[in-house]
């Protein structure tokens, strides 16, 4: 009687570069997090016409400095969630209003300081010699800088506005691109896949564009992230001083300056603000480590 042939497993087959990129994303709980606070914060900002309650600049002195509705305070009541400010403002509108101000600073900032910084860098990295020398004499001249001092200093003598705080921040804050893209074209550069396409004879611009970029733009959403959610605590910053976004409008920062006289008695004022602009950097922070995190080589 012959015998049966022994079963043979097989190996499994190879998850998809997509499969292997939904577990990383799936499974990675800081990305997650910042995410769904990051949407919730920006869809909040986008839906402020529909979804704030009352007008954001609307002053009703005889109900100024009403409770939110967990104290224990008398006045407090359901028409107004969050409150008032010592104008009689509806605290909950300026905080959903606020939200925008500070995206649109960040994002904005961010993209100027981005576009800034990576010319720089790549420039620097990728061509080295005498246009390496002038980025590293500019990225150390910029380090020499303090930001707060100079911002305050330039928004001094301009003036103060949404416009003018965005475009201070954005020409300050574009070291930290210029240096980590220097550092990774620098690396990439010396790869196979550069010096295949120096050999087919490619343009040096379509070297950066096509090889150089692409496989550095991990580097790059990081720092990106980085910056935006330090532009927005300079925005915060600068407002908190009564140099950034000018009265009446609904910054953040300047809802915790405008509070600062009442924080002993009335904490809430200060708490409130503080606690939005903390979730949304944090979330900031979180969403740019878990795309670091699943987008590189081997990652979680």
């Amino acid at each position: 009687m012959e015998k049966a042939a022994p079963m043979v497993s097989l190996p499994a087959p190879e998850p998809s570069p997509a499969a292997l990129l939904r577990r990383r994303i799936f499974g990675h709980a800081g990305l997650l997090i910042g995410s769904a606070v990051l949407i919730a914060i920006i869809l909040t900002a986008l839906l402020a016409p529909w979804i704030a309650p009352h007008d954001p600049y609307d002053q009703v002195l005889d109900r100024k400095l009403i409770p939110p509705v967990w104290s224990d305070g008398g006045k407090a009541t359901w028409v107004h969630p969050l409150g008032t400010d010592h104008f009689g403002r509806d605290y909950l509108s300026r905080l959903i209003w606020g939200a925008r101000i500070s995206l649109v600073i960040g994002f904005s900032a961010m993209l100027i300081s981005g576009v800034i910084g990576t010319v720089l860098g790549v420039l620097a990295g990728f061509f080295g010699g005498r246009v390496d020398m002038v980025a590293n004499f500019l990225i150390t001249t910029r380090l020499s800088m303090p930001v707060v001092l100079v911002a305050i200093a330039v928004v001094s003598l301009v003036g103060s506005s949404l416009t003018v705080v965005i475009w201070v921040l954005g020409l300050l804050i574009w070291d930290r691109f210029a240096v980590v893209m220097r550092s990774a074209t620098m690396q990439v550069r010396n790869l196979d896949f550069v010096a295949a396409a120096q050999a087919l004879g490619c343009s040096k611009s379509r070297i950066v564009f096509s090889e150089i970029l692409p496989n550095i733009a991990n580097h790059l959403i990081v720092v990106a992230t980085v910056e935006m959610a330090h532009a927005i605590l300079l925005e915060a910053a600068l407002s908190f001083l009564g140099l950034g976004v000018q009265p009446p409008e609904p910054s953040w920062g300047l809802m915790i300056s405008e509070a600062k006289g009442l924080m002993f008695f009335d904490g809430w004022l200060i708490a409130i603000p503080g606690t939005a602009l903390f979730a949304l950097v944090l979330s900031i922070n979180l969403l740019g480590d878990g795309v670091r995190d699943v987008t590189a080589p081997g990652g979680v």
